[in-house]
């Protein structure tokens, strides 16, 4: 079973990605940044002990796409909130370990991913947290089923979407790894 990395990308469209930076920065400039610094990430993080997937937004356009390296895997992310998202990406790949991560956390290396499957061996769910109360990294080992609650009653884009998210994994062991920021404002730059 070969390890999946999932990197959440949506297509580079200003007004559609970063918003909260095109705020501070301008829509074009959010955009190009975003662009940018997720073809450096994809670079960055691609590993023979992985398999790496693009999970992409908006569906049809992100898989005809010529923004994203073409020899890499897509699949559509879907409709829904990010936890509809994630969760039918939990449940729709091969069984085996998977870790989802966003594309714009410029501190993401190989041996952070690396770290979050080796937490795997030895816990149910990963979580790489961030400053601001939310996530980075979410992983499963994905061995049996997908608990129902997963995601359930999670307030996204607030200081409670770690701690939301773990207490709708009960009675799993869960492992945390390395503090890394997202980048969602200009002081973040």
């Amino acid at each position: 079973m070969t390890p999946k990395l999932v990197i959440m990308v949506k297509e580079p469209h200003p007004g559609r990605v970063k918003t909260r930076l095109g705020r501070d920065i301008g829509m074009t400039r959010a955009a190009w940044w975003f662009r940018h610094q997720t073809r450096a990430l994809i670079r960055r993080v691609q590993d023979p002990r992985w398999q790496t997937v693009l999970a992409v937004a908006p569906d049809f356009e992100g898989m005809q796409s010529r923004v994203w390296p073409a020899h890499l895997p897509r699949v559509p992310q879907g409709p829904g909130d990010l936890g509809d998202r994630m969760g039918r990406l939990f449940r729709s790949l091969p069984p085996g370990p998977v870790c989802i991560i966003g594309a714009d956390i410029p501190g993401v290396t190989k041996t952070r991913i690396n770290a979050a499957f080796r937490a795997l061996g030895s816990h149910d769910a990963v979580f790489g947290p961030a400053p601001d109360g939310g996530y980075w990294l979410v992983g499963m080992k994905r061995t049996g089923r997908i608990p129902t609650t997963l995601f359930q009653d999670v307030r996204w884009s607030t200081e409670h979407a770690l701690a939301d998210t773990m207490a709708s994994l009960p009675d799993q062991r869960i492992a945390r790894v390395d503090r890394l920021r997202d980048v969602d404002t200009v002081a973040d730059l």
